[in-house]
């Protein structure tokens, strides 16, 4: 491998992404491509619970409609700096659990002003290699999410996030994989289109 690569797992809550993230980082390890998982959340979870603690609804109640997109937007971006220097500093391939296009998503589901200015400010992101769409049907992404035990969803807020990831641009050069099969599927599928794409 002559240069650091990125891939991107990306999509709704519930569709597996942070565990076949982790899958894939040591499947490509196995593969004889030194490779590093990396989480780039924005930290909604975080933020929804501490809302409620405090008697808000949500992350967005607590810090306003204006203030929080950028604090999440702020928190993925740090994320996303950190794990590209880290792979670059280490020669790793990274393979990260959501990026940019997940940001993007959130603000089109939730109608936040400001997505061009976050889209600015990720510019200099570089774009991954090869990003793959883990889709799902909204009930059983929300069956997992609730298996989590950390947070709940709504399959309709679900469904239009889904739709709202698919209206992005960078939709079509996306590699859609079927993330209500068996994770073994799923990882299969995700190793197919590792190797198609030239690792």
């Amino acid at each position: 491998m002559g240069r650091r690569r990125v891939i991107a797992l990306v999509g709704i809550d519930g569709t597996g992404k942070t565990t076949q993230a982790r899958q894939l980082a040591r499947w490509l390890c196995g593969q004889g491509i030194p490779a590093s998982y990396f989480e780039n959340g924005g930290g909604r979870p975080v933020f929804d619970r501490l809302a409620r603690v405090l008697g808000r609804r949500d992350g967005v109640a607590l810090f306003g409609r204006r203030a929080y997109p950028m604090i999440e937007a702020t928190l993925r971006g740090v994320g996303i700096a950190r794990a590209l220097v880290w792979s670059r500093l280490t020669r790793r391939t990274a393979v990260m659990d959501r990026y940019t296009y997940c940001q993007y998503a959130m603000m089109r589901y939730r109608g936040d002003r400001g997505e061009r200015l976050v889209q600015a400010a990720y510019s200099w992101f570089p774009r991954p290699d090869l990003v793959c769409f883990l889709a799902a049907a909204p009930d059983r992404a929300r069956d997992r999410v609730l298996a989590r035990g950390i947070d709940t969803e709504e399959p309709d807020h679900l469904q239009a996030r889904d739709r709202a990831y698919r209206s992005l641009p960078e939709f079509g050069g996306f590699v859609v994989v079927d993330a209500d099969a068996e994770l073994t599927v799923v990882a299969e599928a995700l190793h197919r289109a590792v190797r198609q794409s030239g690792f």
